[in-house]
């Protein structure tokens, strides 16, 4: 063997090693400079609804984007992964109402409780086939969200949690400052969709896209689906509890809706307007649904009428997401490109 060839085989060695390192920097370039363009809109626009728009669509795409993690990359239909939203608002109210702890020490403690609440319920469902696993999920969230509206001591009942969330400055930061709370939201979520990104193209984000195909292939290759299934169920609520947290702090506390169907039923349909093909498609759907809301609601009184026929039009259709169609139309447009060539 010469030296060339030694030297182009070891490089062929390193390439596997040197691809993934090569896309992770490349992440981490992306999420600075899509943080650095967020923190910089409040010099550009003073407009506090843009800043509370943002705050919104940081809660509200965290949640979406981590329902993906099941529905696109999974195959697990969730009509119950709104739980877990409530369960981060209530988690944090309650933790800053009762205890005072330090807003990180609740923000971690809450997690932690979403933690083992998301095992135990996702050690029941991820066992069950595709229908089950979705009427099973929302029984758990309407057993949540009865026990949010009986447990009227701890949780407020209907009324929610009543005298707001005490926010005290910690390292300099004041969450009472609407600034400082938009700059921690743009933070969490660019953090969010770096990890939920890193997680779907690593090796196990491929495993879950084999069990979403066929999971008795990849049981028969030595894939533990039901471990696969329960993990990712547990970070998708990690992801969504973060979502609840941040809407706590906005609207500084939590009421029942924020536990109700209608929560997951707001999820699967910004997956169906931004589409579940594509990373970023929960986020797109997460801003066309609430500027579709903003909008409808201010010029009709039938929002619900209106956002019912977006709904057919992009089920019977296009029948994909916004984001679905977009990248296949750029497909094919290349490809014919390249056959003209």
């Amino acid at each position: 063997m010469t030296e060339l060839q030694a030297e182009q085989g070891a490089q062929a060695l390193d390439l596997p090693h040197a691809q993934p390192k090569t896309r992770r920097n490349r992440d981490v370039l992306i999420a600075l400079a899509v943080f650095v363009v967020l923190a910089l809109l409040p010099a550009v626009f003073s407009s506090k609804l843009l800043l509370d728009f943002v705050i919104r669509c940081a809660a509200y795409g965290l949640f979406a984007t981590s329902l993906n993690l099941l529905v696109g990359y999974t195959g697990l239909i969730s009509f119950g992964h709104g739980m877990f939203f409530g369960l981060g608002a209530y988690g944090f109210g309650l933790m800053m109402q009762k205890t005072g702890v330090p807003v990180p020490v609740a923000f971690v403690a809450t997690l932690a409780i979403t933690f083992f609440v998301a095992l135990v319920i996702g050690a029941i469902c991820v066992r069950l086939k595709e229908i089950y696993f979705a009427f099973v999920t929302l029984a758990f969230q309407m057993l949540i969200h009865s026990t949010i509206l009986s447990w009227v001591s701890l949780t407020g009942g209907d009324q929610g949690l009543r005298g707001g969330i005490p926010r005290p400055p910690f390292l300099g930061i004041d969450l009472s400052n609407q600034l400082h709370l938009y700059i921690a939201s743009c933070a969490l979520l660019v953090i969010g969709l770096f990890l939920m990104h890193r997680i779907a193209q690593s090796p196990f984000g491929y495993t879950l896209r084999m069990i979403r195909d066929n999971a008795t292939r990849a049981s028969f290759i030595g894939i533990d689906v039901w471990r696969a299934k329960l993990t990712i169920f547990v970070l998708a609520a990690l992801f969504a509890s973060t979502g609840g947290i941040i809407m706590a702090l906005f609207v500084s506390g939590a009421y029942p809706e924020f536990a109700y169907w209608t929560i997951s039923g707001e999820g699967i349909f910004i997956n169906m307007l931004g589409g579940v093909t594509t990373f970023l498609g929960p986020m797109v759907g997460t801003v066309l649904l609430l500027i579709l809301n903003d909008t409808v609601t201010r010029l009709t009184d039938y929002h619900g009428l209106v956002l019912g026929i977006v709904i057919l039009f992009f089920a019977i259709g296009l029948r994909k997401g916004l984001m679905d169609f977009v990248v296949e139309w750029y497909a094919q447009r290349r490809n014919s490109a390249g056959e003209r060539g």
